[in-house]
């Protein structure tokens, strides 16, 4: 089993920061691509950030500039430093990993239990 583990969600003022950290555990032999998602009340969860195992990066545009992924392939990690945040950008934000593992010749797809960020004054 592979598990991914959130932290770093907050209650922040607008133009404030947070860094979230996420980490994989379990038997794992490598992990692809990470990525974070985030899902505000109502809406349907949309892709924030992504990563490749090799460092190749790409946002999403309301995010650009503002926020930057990053990975620890030795730690099985990524990370999400978010900067000028807004309020729009309350949201539960989950982590996202496709898994090389073991038992299986695919990629697993694992997800995280999600973290709440809130941008408030």
């Amino acid at each position: 089993q592979v598990q991914l583990v959130e932290s770093g969600g907050d209650l922040v003022q607008p133009g404030g920061s947070l860094r979230l950290s996420c980490a994989a555990s379990g038997i794992i032999v490598s992990i692809n691509g990470m990525a974070w998602y985030r899902q505000a009340p109502g809406k349907e969860r949309e892709l924030v950030a992504v990563i490749t195992r090799g460092g190749s990066t790409n946002y999403a545009d309301s995010v650009k500039g503002r926020f930057t992924i990053s990975r620890d392939n030795a730690k099985n990690a990524v990370y999400l430093q978010m900067n000028s945040l807004r309020p729009e950008d309350t949201a539960v934000y989950y982590c996202n990993a496709e898994a090389a593992v073991p038992w299986r010749s695919e990629l697993l797809e694992v997800w995280g239990q999600g973290t709440l960020v809130t941008v408030s004054s």
